[in-house]
């Protein structure tokens, strides 16, 4: 077989690279969005109105 008859691979790495890093970067970012507005902020919501609640209470 002749050394030209493969095709060279350069640059393939590197464009995979960042398509890699991109799709990495936007999901996490998307999730972490997700996971901040959808668990933690409610989350955090119910905590803070319970020790409100407790607070009321308590100077009653």
């Amino acid at each position: 077989m002749p050394v030209g008859a493969v095709p060279a691979i350069t640059g393939k790495l590197r464009k995979r690279l960042i398509l890699d890093l991109t799709v990495a970067l936007g999901g996490g970012t998307a999730l972490g969005y997700g996971y901040w507005y959808a668990i933690h902020v409610p989350s955090v919501s119910r905590r803070d109105a319970f020790y409100a609640k407790l607070q009321a209470e308590r100077t009653e």
